[in-house]
C-alpha cells in the first residue's frame, strides 16, 4: 500500500481539479504518439496517424485522449486503493485490447512534460515529485493485471 502525505493529496487533488481535460488529455496522448511512434499501433482504428499534424488534428484521438485523462480521476478519488479501483481497466487493456505495459509509463511521462507545459513556476519540484508517485502508483495499478 502507498503511503500518501497531506501535502501530496493537497497537490495531486489541485493539479486535477485545474486541468483542463479536453485539451491535456488530447495533447498527452498526441504526443505519445508523435515521441513514441511505436506506440501508434494501437490506434489503428482512429485513421491516419501519418505525422505529426495528422495526429493532432485526429479528432478520435483527441477524444480519446480526453477519456484517458478523465480516467484518471479514479485513481484522484481512490488514492487509498487505486490497484482495485483499477482491476476492470487493467484486465481490458491486458486481456482484450493487448496494450504492452510499458506504454502507460511513456503515456504518464509525456502527461507529466504537459502539465509541467501548463503550470509553468507553479511546477515545483514538489509537485512534480507528487505528481511522478501518483503516476507510478497509476501505472502499477494499470499492469497489474499482466502480473
Amino acid at each position: 500500500m502507498v503511503e500518501w502525505t497531506t501535502e501530496e493529496r493537497a497537490i495531486i487533488q489541485g493539479i486535477f481539479s485545474k486541468l483542463d481535460y479536453d485539451t491535456v488529455g488530447p495533447e498527452s496522448l498526441a504526443r505519445c504518439l508523435i515521441v513514441y511512434p511505436w506506440t501508434q499501433r494501437y490506434f489503428g482504428k482512429f485513421g491516419n496517424l501519418y505525422n505529426a499534424d495528422t495526429i493532432l488534428a485526429n479528432p478520435m484521438l483527441g477524444k480519446h485522449g480526453t477519456v484517458v485523462l478523465r480516467g484518471l480521476l479514479t485513481a484522484v478519488n481512490n488514492m487509498d486503493d487505486i490497484k482495485n479501483a483499477y482491476t476492470q481497466l487493467s484486465e481490458l487493456h491486458s486481456e482484450t485490447l493487448h496494450v504492452d505495459p510499458g506504454n502507460f509509463r511513456l503515456l504518464a511521462d509525456c502527461l507529466t512534460v504537459i502539465v509541467a507545459g501548463k503550470m509553468k513556476a507553479e511546477f515545483t519540484p514538489e509537485v512534480q515529485a507528487a505528481l511522478q508517485k501518483f503516476l507510478s502508483v497509476v501505472v502499477s495499478a494499470l499492469s497489474r493485471q499482466y502480473h
